[in-house]
């Protein structure tokens, strides 16, 4: 994937957005729970209008990504942010059609970037379910640290997993 726009999700994303998930949902919905069979137009609008907040109030940025046509790839983004600690987690997906072309580590190095640059965090963790291989590699791929398994760490669609703790750091 040459060349990728990264922004802050719009409201008018959404039909977008919601045409990517349900393309995506055999690859997805295992990983993400929100990516379902019933994901609707006004699931993604609510979404969205939901992230403007969080982004006003600097609880939450989530990006959209999109190729040289304009065509909807997926999100990355930043949330669960802790201020105290002054770490969040990043997280991202991608639809189905553009998975392992390399769009996510770019969309990942991006909202890193725009992390530490904007913000004030010192650490992004990046939590992957021990079976996410995917997710696993493009956390190597933008030089995140593994830091080790958590032990049922995450709620997926059918079961608790246990996950695999990535970091990134503030580059001093």
């Amino acid at each position: 994937m040459n060349s990728l726009t990264i922004r802050l999700y719009e409201h008018h994303d959404a039909g977008l957005m919601h045409q990517a998930a349900i393309e995506s949902i055999s690859a997805v919905h295992p990983w993400m729970a929100w990516c379902h069979e019933r994901y609707s137009l006004d699931d993604a609008q609510q979404w969205i209008a939901t992230q403007a907040e969080l982004t006003k109030k600097g609880l939450a940025f989530e990006f959209a990504i999109f190729d040289e046509q304009g065509r909807f790839l997926g999100g990355c983004g930043i949330n669960q942010i802790n201020q105290d600690n002054r770490v969040a987690n990043l997280g991202y997906w991608i639809r189905s059609a553009a998975m392992g072309c390399g769009v996510a580590p770019q969309a990942v190095r991006f909202v890193a970037n725009y992390a530490f640059r904007e913000t004030n965090l010192n650490r992004l963790e990046i939590v992957c379910a021990v079976g996410n291989t995917r997710s696993q590699r493009v956390a190597e791929k933008v030089g995140a640290k593994c830091e080790g398994v958590l032990r049922s760490r995450l709620m997926l669609p059918s079961r608790t997993s246990d996950a695999i703790m990535y970091s990134l750091v503030r580059p001093t």
